[in-house]
């Protein structure tokens, strides 16, 4: 590994006044002046998992905020900054963050210890669209890979990050482990309640591959025909949509709630289809109150989302 191009320590303490002055984080100031070691995370769901594995052994710096979208959002120069001063920068990789992937890459070059998780949890490609066989960044979604997320990430916390206690990271990563175990086996449970001929799922885009994988779910499609939100769907394909949901009987249509579901409706309007629109918190964490502050609690609502979409008349 090359060396880190980091900030010189004797200039810290003045680099964290002027941050504090205006507001903005930067990764290593603490209240006293300490330089403490610091992960920084791309996106908030990793960022949770994260702060839940790391504990009190290191700052934990999260760049995407409450309610972004992870293919659109990006970042100030401060907190750009942030990223190579890091000791670990935790994200998601796949294609997945589009406007801060060249901030990771810098860090990389400045020697910066990057761990990209979904390459590290068996990814899977998109099976139809425009991204079709392109790699699928969504694996939140089941949560068993998120349970190898977890043993990768404390492992990269306890080789990178100095000060990082062993023994507390890993106890760590066990209780967080068995609670999203947990989660997978109640997600199972609530699963398979909805007949296996109601388990078919129409998105906004494609983010529920890993899901769908995981507990025998069939994707009939996506208002958007793309794994990024940042694509825009056309009438011929928004005309095939409308064709699939029909044919196979669709009773619910999908949205992100971080995006607006206009598209949705349109498609619920123009192809004269009896469908609900449910929102789902799929790729964002929400602020602390609003339904989907952590990576449990946006799953177990989800789960119950798409039970009750799917499984009455």
């Amino acid at each position: 590994m090359t060396t880190r191009s980091r900030v010189p320590r004797l200039l810290l303490p003045l680099l964290c006044v002027l941050a504090l002055g205006v507001g903005v984080g930067v990764a290593g100031c603490t209240a006293g002046g300490q330089d403490r070691p610091t992960v920084v995370v791309t996106t908030n769901i990793l960022g949770d998992i994260t702060r839940n594995i790391v504990g009190e052994e290191a700052d934990v710096t999260v760049l995407m905020r409450p309610g972004a979208d992870p293919h659109s959002f990006g970042i100030s120069a401060p907190r750009a900054a942030s990223v190579e001063q890091a000791d670990l920068v935790v994200y998601n990789g796949l294609g997945l963050e589009e406007n801060v992937l060249r901030h990771v890459e810098a860090a990389q070059e400045a020697g910066v210890a990057t761990l990209a998780v979904g390459e590290a949890v068996d990814p899977i490609p998109y099976t139809s669209g425009e991204s079709a066989n392109d790699p699928d960044p969504h694996f939140w979604t089941d949560p068993e890979r998120v349970r190898e997320a977890v043993d990768v990430i404390a492992d990269q916390v306890v080789e990178q990050v100095k000060g990082a206690d062993r023994e507390a990271v890993e106890k760590n990563a066990s209780v967080y482990g068995e609670r999203v175990t947990e989660l997978s086996s109640w997600m199972r449970a609530m699963f398979d309640e909805i007949p296996a001929e109601r388990r078919q799922l129409v998105t906004n885009h494609h983010v529920f591959g890993y899901l769908a994988e995981r507990f025998g779910f069939r994707i009939v499609g996506a208002v958007v025909p793309s794994g990024t939100t940042l694509a825009s769907p056309s009438a011929s394909d928004l005309e095939s949509l409308a064709t699939a949901v029909e044919k196979a009987g669709v009773k619910a249509i999908f949205a992100d709630s971080s995006q607006p579901d206009r598209l949705a409706q349109v498609l619920r309007h123009e192809s004269e289809i009896d469908v609900d629109v449910v929102p789902l918190f799929s790729e964002s964490l929400t602020e602390k109150g609003k339904g989907a502050a952590t990576y449990l609690e946006m799953m177990r609502a989800n789960t119950r989302a798409i039970a009750m979409g799917l499984g009455t008349e």
